[in-house]
């Protein structure tokens, strides 16, 4: 009966296992025959933005436009000498009151895309493969949803914290259901690259609907979701990839801005890094002890539990192009990680000290 304390670990890891074989991939080799229009905002991303330019350009049967949100380090610049008029280049309006930065930029590139019928949003830091964006548009229409989030693969700095994005929705989100229900509630997206279908997405209010937000796209997705539409989350990580940092004190700064508005409260974010560290770093450190005081069940027991937990971080690694082998036996250091990264927003957050690109959030 000592083995049924598993249940959990077991629950959560078949979970996984689930949502890794239900998990959408759009098919490769397909075309669209309807207007799609790509929407890149940059920001200061002169060092960054040519690979991601270059890979929007291999893209057939799509127009390209960027808009540059107030660079000072010569992006723009650096679009033209890469592009010329092969993409629509946008000088953004100044921020007004009331709007944050990334939601104003993309409403003035969805304003300027009126004529399309799908919005493809990608982040500077993503770089597609050929064939993509007609991919995800195939794969959108094919799951007949109004907004769809092909997750690329997620490179560079932060090997053990990055893929936890990927690892929690695969493990505690059930993917088809959230396709299904009309909560908006229950949703989840990542605006590295969304895939959206226009009408759905003026329906919904556009970025105008989520001007305030720091997780934009996330709020994007339940504002769909209540205006009627789908959503659905896809493995993007054979079309795209992107390389969000380069450093872990790049990485700090990021998830800084953005963990806090995760969880909306310190309780909420309490609870959340409690459960954690119970569930997947108390049993290793668990094991040890036991066994070191002779309790050989338990400690057997505990070293399945941290095993249970490996394996379902392995699953949703190669579910999504990650790294499995050895970065899931670390997993309980990745959640020691996230929790300091949480304390950190947090603590950013009550001094007033967030901000990103050089804006105060």
């Amino acid at each position: 009966m000592r083995w049924l304390v598993l249940l959990p670990w077991a629950a959560l890891t078949a979970h996984t296992v689930v949502n890794a074989l239900l998990l959408r991939r759009p098919p490769t080799g397909t075309t669209t025959g309807e207007r799609v229009v790509v929407l890149l905002p940059v920001r200061n991303e002169a060092e960054r933005v040519g690979p991601c330019v270059e890979s929007l350009l291999s893209q057939d049967g799509v127009d390209v436009y960027v808009l540059d949100d107030g660079s000072t380090d010569g992006t723009a610049d650096a679009v033209k000498a890469l592009a010329g008029d092969k993409v629509r280049l946008l000088t953004g309006e100044p921020l007004p009151e009331g709007w944050l930065g990334k939601p104003h930029a993309c409403q003035q590139l969805a304003d300027a895309a009126a004529d399309a019928d799908v919005l493809c949003f990608v982040d500077a830091d993503v770089v597609l493969a050929p064939g993509a964006v007609a991919a995800a548009v195939s794969e959108l229409r094919r799951a007949g949803v109004a907004l769809l989030t092909p997750y690329p693969k997620i490179i560079g700095a932060g090997r053990l914290v990055q893929p936890l994005l990927q690892w929690s929705w695969l493990t505690f989100l059930p993917l088809r259901v959230m396709e299904r229900s009309p909560r908006p509630s229950l949703a989840a997206a990542g605006g590295q690259w969304l895939v959206v279908d226009a009408r759905a997405y003026r329906r919904a209010g556009g970025h105008a609907a989520v001007r305030v937000e720091i997780l934009e796209d996330i709020a994007l997705a339940r504002a769909v979701k209540r205006s009627g539409g789908r959503i659905a989350l896809a493995d993007g990580s054979g079309l795209a990839t992107c390389r969000m940092y380069d450093s872990w004190a790049e990485l700090t700064a990021g998830y800084a801005k953005s963990l806090w508005a995760s969880f909306g409260t310190r309780s909420g974010a309490g609870a959340v890094v409690v459960t954690l560290l119970l569930l997947y770093v108390v049993p290793p450190v668990a094991a040890v002890v036991l066994a070191a005081t002779g309790a050989f069940v338990w400690a057997a027991i505990a070293l399945t539990a941290y095993g249970l937990g490996v394996a379902g971080r392995a699953v949703a690694a190669r579910a999504t192009g990650g790294r499995a082998w050895p970065d899931a036996l670390a997993h309980p250091v990745s959640i020691v990680l996230f929790a300091r990264l949480v304390a950190v927003s947090f603590r950013l957050r009550t001094r007033g000290g967030l901000t990103w690109r050089g804006r105060p959030v």
